[in-house]
């Protein structure tokens, strides 16, 4: 475990830095809020990561309390990743990021990877209320827990129970609610995103 290094400065912001300002530290965070991971998912999910690198960040995370390591029952019996309530309070966190580096995107690069769930922390942001929502992007299925104070903030594929809306937007949509440059609600005003179901945030959806 490599040691711990600090600006040795009294400022809340330096210490903060002090845990997660090393590379693909928050990106790991990221990956976690969607509930326990493997390593081997961990790391399909982060292009561009070795694997030392990533060992190395996860091993200084549950130093720092960030994330705790267990094994799973039979028949599964593998080691995962999860965060510690200190790591979940992140998310806010991740999700100012997302807002200020919304600009940033500006068109895909042909080298740039993509997943769909990494559009599960924007679509966080631009939804009000509880409940479960299941979207649907090109690159795949999501679903996110709108306002969940504990536990996954979202996970990979479709929704484990009738959510509360389903959302379906192409690429363009999706890039566009990213970048700031167009509300979810005018998305399914407009009927370039579709809104289906019969849940509060479905029908706030397509009141607004």
């Amino acid at each position: 475990m490599s040691p711990r290094r600090s600006y040795d400065q009294y400022c809340s912001a330096a210490r903060a830095l002090d845990v997660v300002g090393d590379r693909w530290t928050l990106l790991i965070v990221r990956e976690l809020l969607a509930g326990p991971r493997r390593y081997t998912d961990l790391h399909a999910d982060l292009p561009g990561v070795s694997t030392d690198v990533l060992a190395s960040r996860l091993k200084d995370m549950e130093r720092d309390g960030l994330t705790t390591r267990r094994r799973l029952p039979p028949p599964g019996a593998a080691f995962v990743y999860e965060l510690t309530a200190r790591g979940r309070e992140l998310l806010p966190v991740l999700q100012a990021l997302g807002t200020w580096g919304g600009p940033e995107l500006g068109a895909r690069r042909p080298t740039d990877a993509v997943r769909a769930h990494w559009f599960a922390l924007p679509l966080l942001r631009a939804l009000e209320g509880e409940g479960l929502v299941e979207v649907r992007l090109e690159e795949g299925d999501f679903h996110v827990y709108v306002g969940a104070q504990d536990g996954p903030a979202y996970g990979e594929g479709p929704a484990p129970r009738e959510p509360d809306a389903r959302l379906v937007l192409d690429s363009e949509v999706w890039s566009a609610v990213g970048r700031g440059e167009l509300s979810l609600a005018a998305a399914v005003r407009d009927g370039r995103a579709k809104v289906t179901g019969d849940g509060t945030i479905a029908k706030a959806l397509r009141e607004a």
